[in-house]
């Protein structure tokens, strides 16, 4: 499972009428009958994280003029200015229609959106404590910001006139589509509300703003403040490369001499499969887990019950039960049940898989251990990993030798060659504007017109103020709606920065991993969209295209060309291709558990009555009811679920990884059964003409129809990750 966020072109946490209200194109905008004007573009020309983006490629981020001196002035100036934009379309004295209605909002703040790509790299890639106390202080801001238009009566009049005269008389299908998604999208967030609920709605909103960004931060401060020094003596087990680049972490935080775990999972992960030091491990291992848990000033366990009170009073502000029925209604799950039978269907086969390989790494302890122990979730990795030895020969060590970073990023080059039919060239370093130096671009084009489709940046390493996870963004999306704009893509990854002069070798969860958020990239250099709002997408969906991507990792084409020993060139052998295959089920227990024991947390704290909850203990009382192995912790414990928790994106919707994995799965098989396999023309084409191009301007179930003739059946997951089939126990 890989955990990112998805950001369109908009900050993280900012509101989805912001979207709604806001494009991401930079053109001047064509002149309509509506008398709709943009601003004067002379205030914009003081503040450079307002300007409109110039140089090559059609424009890029002034990433190299990034002052957080600049940030609020623009960001309020820029709400101002859209604001403004909105006044002007809700108080149009012509009848509504779609063009000086819809469109015109589809063109409004482009100051706004290039203001929101600062800030989201401020808050993602290079935060401070200076931002943080930016950011504390906008959030309320910005809540407001959306409130005004979300609660604009007279801009949702008319873009309900419009709604219900293409109910009657249909517009042209993107067209129809984008009303239907503007109309819900206000509707969802309290447009039919009474003037006194809308003041409540907003008030919440504006509460939970702040909440979101405490929540967020505090995860921060504890991956930051949390890290664990070891010396010579206690690096048993550790492979050379994870060795050098503790190193480089103590002395970066001037403890040269020793070693340093960070408190972010890409460290905590290899320190836990490798080390021999038990007592170390725990410590790394509580360290990670219990961030935002330790009763002190960064403890989110309020934080979660605060959220969860004003979710559930929000909603049934307009008459639901709970935050899942209205957050799940335009989602392919459509209900909390659809996605709890989903996850429950798949729940017992992981769990009873999860006491398999804790009885096999138990009986490997008993026999290999200088002392009794009991397994613990600090020993899950570590044993795992020794088993996987024992059972399969693979050794985890070995195949990173052939996985390297270089080699990995031509790869993913390879796959999108093949499949997109896109060409990517290295830009000239200093032509384009970045806001780190780790940061490389790319420019992107058609293989066979040489047409430019866009650039692509790539921010690999951990760093501090630089949250943890992998994800993917784009700083301007595809439209052809006031001319052609061209993609700014990026996938942002944690990888351990290896000592000067040594390579960047990886696991093959984070070689999947780094597919996984190429595919998020394709899927956005992929668009074939006229509209801005036709950019977004579903959450239980978006996920589906990126977890596709990860299975051309293990092609043979990929193998043979791009797997290959970083010392000695030569790729993977068969035999550690055949022994990689034959483990491919291996720790699907552990693997679907800890994530399963998360989405199910996710969804019964937003059933449960959050009146007198206590988050720790109600986490451990509910996953005791489900039966949760005590060897395994769930992926995200709730005190720092920033994907639940610091914002609304995957609230009641981190179940939309294993809706995906469906779609994953048997997509897949469709590819294995064509005569060409992975590479097979026909079904690439289908791939991108109904899976990737057309973004959010098809119905995503109608959409996979199209792709595969049929819907998906649950029947392809439950046999890539080695699980019973359901109806086909006991049959011949």
């Amino acid at each position: 499972m890989k955990d990112q966020i998805i950001l369109a072109g908009k900050a993280s946490g900012v509101a989805v009428l912001l979207a709604l209200a806001s494009c991401t194109s930079s053109q001047t905008p064509q002149t309509q009958d509506t008398q709709v004007t943009t601003q004067p573009q002379q205030a914009v020309e003081t503040n450079p994280l307002l300007q409109e983006w110039t140089g090559p490629y059609g424009g890029v981020p002034a990433f190299d003029k990034m002052n957080l001196a600049d940030l609020k002035p623009a960001m309020e100036k820029a709400m101002a200015m859209n604001l403004a934009e909105i006044e002007k379309i809700a108080n149009n004295t012509q009848p509504a229609t779609f063009e000086n209605t819809i469109e015109e909002m589809e063109r409004a703040g482009k100051e706004l959106n290039r203001v929101f790509t600062y800030y989201g790299i401020w808050s993602s890639n290079v935060s401070t404590p200076e931002f943080r106390s930016v950011q504390q202080e906008m959030a309320p801001k910005i809540s407001e910001f959306n409130s005004k238009i979300s609660q604009n009566e007279k801009l949702f009049q008319r873009i309900k006139v419009v709604y219900d005269n293409a109910q009657k008389n249909p517009l042209p299908a993107d067209q129809q589509r984008v009303v239907e998604l503007v109309y819900k999208g206000f509707e969802m967030e309290g447009a039919n509300l009474s003037p006194e609920k809308k003041k409540r709605y907003a008030d919440i909103n504006k509460e939970l703003s702040t909440l979101y960004t405490k929540f967020s931060n505090n995860i921060l401060a504890d991956e930051e403040k949390y890290v664990v020094y070891f010396t010579k003596d206690q690096l048993s087990g550790l492979p050379e490369s994870f060795v050098k680049a503790a190193a480089k972490a103590a002395a970066d935080r001037g403890k040269s001499g020793e070693y340093a775990v960070t408190n972010t999972r890409s460290s905590m992960d290899q320190f836990l499969t490798y080390s021999d030091e038990r007592a170390l491990r725990e410590k790394v291992w509580k360290n990670y887990y219990s961030r935002a848990d330790n009763n002190d000033e960064n403890d989110n366990k309020q934080n979660i019950v605060d959220i969860l009170k004003l979710r559930r009073e929000r909603v049934q502000l307009m008459g639901y039960d709970n935050y899942a029925q209205w957050r799940l209604q335009d989602r392919m799950a459509k209900t909390p049940e659809a996605a709890m039978d989903l996850m429950m269907a798949v729940w017992p086969s992981a769990i009873a898989r999860a006491k398999e390989e804790v009885a096999d790494m138990q009986q490997l302890a008993n026999k290999t251990s200088k002392t009794k122990i009991t397994i613990e979730p600090w020993d899950y990795r570590y044993y795992a990993e020794k088993v996987r030895q024992q059972k399969y020969d693979l050794n985890s060590d070995e195949v990173k030798q052939y996985l390297e970073l270089g080699n990995l990023t031509q790869a993913i080059f390879f796959t999108a060659g093949e499949l997109f039919n896109f060409n990517f060239t290295p830009v000239k370093e200093g032509s384009v504007p970045v806001f780190h130096e780790d940061v490389k671009v790319w420019e992107v084009t058609d293989k066979t017109t040489g047409d430019h489709i866009g650039l692509w940046y790539l921010d690999p390493f951990a760093r501090q103020g630089k949250r943890s996870g992998a994800w993917a963004t784009t700083y301007r999306a595809h439209t052809t709606f006031d001319g052609k704009k061209t993609v700014l893509s990026s996938n942002n990854s944690n990888f351990v920065k290896p000592a000067p002069g040594e390579p960047v070798l990886v696991s093959w969860d984070d070689a999947e991993t780094f597919f996984h958020e190429f595919g998020h990239a394709l899927h956005f250099l992929a668009s074939n969209v006229k509209y801005p709002t036709l950019n977004s997408g579903v959450r239980d969906y978006t996920e589906f295209q990126s977890q596709l991507l990860e299975r051309w990792l293990s092609t043979d084409k990929v193998i043979n060309q791009f797997l290959k020993h970083y010392k000695t060139g030569e790729p993977m052998p068969k035999e550690l291709v055949a022994k990689i295959e034959k483990a491919s089920t291996f720790n699907q227990g552990f693997g679907t558990t800890e994530f399963l024991a998360s989405a199910l947390m996710d969804m019964h704290f937003h059933l449960a009555d959050p009146n007198n909850l206590d988050p720790d203990k109600f986490e451990k009382e509910t996953l005791s009811k489900l039966g949760m192995p005590k060897e395994i912790v769930m992926r995200h414990r709730s005190p720092h679920f920033g994907h639940v928790f610091s914002g609304e994106g995957y609230a009641t919707g981190y179940y939309g990884y294993l809706w995906a994995d469906v779609l994953t799965s048997d997509a897949a098989e469709a590819f294995a059964e064509a005569p060409g396999g992975f590479y097979d023309a026909e079904v690439a084409a289908r791939l991108v003409k109904y899976l990737f191009a057309p973004r959010n301007s098809m119905d995503p179930a109608d959409a996979y129809r199209q792709f595969r003739g049929r819907d998906a059946k649950i029947d392809a997951l439950m046999r890539d990750r080695g699980f019973p089939v359901p109806g086909q126990q006991g049959k011949k």
